[in-house]
């Protein structure tokens, strides 16, 4: 859990990440706070509009409809992957949804249950960015846009100290919802756990990504497979360097029960114990570990 960036750190957090921000009149005092608390939060819901046109969906999430008030959310990501920020504070974007899911979300799961109860509020727990698009599954979705979520989405990411699991759409939430409609937030996310692992890049529109320092995190669920990877010699020569072998011989490329015991003493150096020191890599863990990255992967 964490507290609320400030509208200042939230700008700065953004640019920082090389998304071109506008800032809209009045968004920093445009909230919802009169019918309840914004924070603490968890993470980062992705939305699509059903809407085409910048300068008319900025003024819907502004100031919302008869039906559902203003904000609709925190920031709109237009086509051209410009986010106009219309908000700060409580805003209208993720109603209820399941208490799971958001569980899932605090421990930075990798994988979401399907969600089947509406209980949780959303609105409290999550920024919203809605995304400029028609939700049909035809609408294309620019490069410069969907290079735009995940920096905005990274940005926030980076400033509480999230993981991409911390990012999820709202149909992730809701069983009532399909949004975003027209990629995959795996996807999404894969693009915001490569950006985590280097500086933030202060060159929006680039289609050239630069080689990153830290092998992005692959998922709880990859070891249990008992992968065969570079990506484990790497892992197992840094537990070697930072003194967290139960190696015989090697580390080699097969994940083993060595590697599983290397890594337990890993988690109880940082301080985890019981369960939480099992072996297995999270996201946290695996991040503080800082695998050198390996294009063999």
């Amino acid at each position: 859990m964490a507290t609320p960036l400030t509208a200042d750190r939230l700008v700065s957090a953004l640019r920082a990440e090389g998304v071109t921000v506008v800032e809209h009149t009045g968004w920093r005092t445009n909230n919802r706070k009169h019918k309840g608390s914004w924070g603490p939060v968890n993470g980062v819901m992705i939305h699509h509009t059903v809407t085409s046109g910048t300068t008319s969906t900025v003024n819907l999430c502004f100031n919302g409809h008869s039906g559902l008030p203003g904000p609709l959310c925190h920031g709109v990501i237009a086509k051209d992957g410009t986010v106009h920020l219309v908000g700060h504070g409580r805003a209208n974007h993720a109603g209820t949804g399941d208490p799971d899911v958001l569980s899932a979300v605090v421990a930075e799961r990798t994988a979401l249950p399907s969600p089947h109860q509406r209980t949780a509020d959303g609105n409290t727990r999550f920024y919203g960015f809605e995304c400029v698009n028609l939700g049909d599954g035809e609408d294309p979705w620019p490069e410069a846009q969907l290079d735009a979520i995940a920096r905005a989405s990274a940005a926030l990411c980076r400033a509480h100290g999230w993981s991409a699991a911390s990012v999820i759409g709202h149909k992730e939430w809701t069983s009532a919802k399909i949004d975003p409609r027209g990629f995959a937030m795996a996807d999404l996310r894969a693009r915001i756990a490569e950006r985590l692992t280097g500086r933030p890049s202060a060159q929006p529109g680039s289609t050239a990504p630069a080689t990153p320092r830290y092998q992005p995190f692959p998922g709880a669920d990859w070891f249990r497979r008992q992968p065969k990877s570079p990506v484990v010699t790497a892992l197992g020569r840094r537990l070697v360097a930072v003194g967290c072998s139960a190696y015989a011989s090697g580390p080699g490329p097969q994940w083993t029960e060595a590697d599983r015991r290397s890594y337990a003493k890993w988690q109880r150096k940082l301080g985890y114990t019981g369960t939480d020191a099992d072996g297995w890599p999270g996201a946290k863990s695996w991040a503080a570990l800082k695998v050198p990255y390996t294009s063999g992967a």
